[in-house]
């Protein structure tokens, strides 16, 4: 709780006067571009590998980064989907994985969730996964074998994802866009799905989006 009060008592002494006039502007509304499904991780930190700041990113976070498909769970994930699409407008949804995941190590191994049985019984929504992970990668490492569930799990959201009215009338119009990401704890590099390749590569941001020095320092 320590290094909490003294990051509150940072923002208050110094960093809310730079930005007082922006969370004043965002006291009228949010206008988020994107809506970013991530994993509750703690070593998961959206706005800080994507440098987005206040009002920028919509967020939904839970174990797993599970996006149950529609009407199968009666938790808040499909609200929160339904608000980010239909209240906010966003027009991209990013599904971002990471390597190193606990929800994924329970999945693959359900004996690191015995005794947390509202865990298991969440990852039940990742049976998908577990049954592709079982049937066409037994054969790997295990140190493999996370790494790609975290890619192939990604994936299943992505369907998931597609099986919400709100989502599914959009991308048939072209209003929407979805995005499979998955972020390495490690290194901080992120990896994007490519359907022409059919695999994660490193995503490299166009040129005519990268920003120029001017611009890094405003944003810093």
């Amino acid at each position: 709780m320590k290094n909490i009060l003294q990051g509150l008592h940072h923002f208050r002494s110094g960093v809310l006067e730079q930005q007082r006039a922006r969370l004043a502007k965002l006291a009228q509304g949010q206008h988020p571009s994107a809506l970013f499904i991530s994993c509750s991780d703690s070593r998961v930190v959206p706005s800080l590998f994507t440098q987005c700041g206040p009002g920028e990113l919509f967020e939904l976070r839970n174990a797993g980064n599970i996006v149950p498909p529609y009407g199968a769970s009666t938790g808040g994930e499909a609200a929160t989907i339904e608000f980010a699409v239909v209240g906010l407008g966003v027009k991209d949804i990013i599904v971002c994985g990471h390597t190193h995941c606990g929800a994924m190590k329970a999945m693959l191994d359900p004996t690191q969730a015995e005794n947390l049985p509202l865990v298991q019984s969440w990852l039940g929504y990742a049976e998908t996964t577990r049954r592709i992970m079982a049937e066409n990668y037994a054969n790997l490492p295990k140190s493999d074998q996370l790494n790609v569930a975290a890619q192939e799990h990604v994936l299943i959201q992505i369907e998931n994802l597609q099986t919400h009215p709100c989502i599914a009338s959009r991308l048939q119009r072209g209003d929407i866009a979805l995005h499979a990401w998955v972020y390495k704890i490690e290194t901080g590099d992120v990896f994007s799905y490519s359907k022409e390749e059919n695999r994660f590569a490193p995503l490299v941001v166009p040129s005519d989006l990268q920003l120029t020095e001017e611009e890094l320092v405003a944003k810093s």
